[in-house]
């Protein structure tokens, strides 16, 4: 079932072509692509990005986005992961967490985020990760700031403004 990490409450796997619907359910709630502008905007778009992420990233496959599952139910309620960016010229991971309205309030998101902070820092060897938060976006600042990242600097890029949270100082090496 491709199963990356669990946790006392989460499942995370990769995205299998069965999940496209839940996935398309996330990225229709208004509250949850408003804090991520770039979010599919149609089933095709989706899908797009669920089979880019089926194997992982395709330039670097121990990457990608993840689905999120609910331990008791077997219900998918988000998509997180690892995502790679390049920012003035330096390589960057992001951990990547969006989780259904239905779950929030939870601790679940951060539950999930220091998994995939974990496994990137144990299992992957990196040593800085970034997360890219909507400046409004209050719940995902407290998530990061609660698995040890910083506040860095605010930034704009072709989708718009956001806060860059950090933890670690050293060059990625992807």
């Amino acid at each position: 079932m491709g199963i990356v990490l669990q946790t006392d409450r989460l499942v995370i796997r990769r995205l299998l072509l069965s999940d496209l619907d839940s996935l398309f359910a996330l990225y229709r709630d208004p509250d949850i692509c408003r804090h991520i502008p770039d979010a599919p905007r149609t089933i095709a778009e989706a899908r797009v990005e669920l089979e880019w992420h089926m194997n992982g990233h395709p330039q670097h496959p121990e990457l990608g986005l993840w689905a999120t599952i609910d331990k008791d139910t077997g219900n998918f309620i988000g998509r997180c992961g690892l995502l790679p960016w390049t920012f003035d010229g330096q390589a960057e991971v992001e951990v990547a967490y969006a989780l259904a309205k239905g779950y929030w309030g939870r601790g679940l998101a951060t539950e999930a985020a220091q998994a995939i902070r974990d496994h990137a820092v144990g299992a992957l060897g990196l040593a800085r990760l970034i997360c890219l938060i909507d400046p409004d976006n209050q719940a995902s600042i407290r998530v990061a700031e609660k698995i040890g990242m910083a506040f860095e600097r605010e930034g704009r890029d072709t989708i718009g403004p956001f806060h860059l949270y950090s933890q670690g100082r050293s060059a990625q090496h992807l």
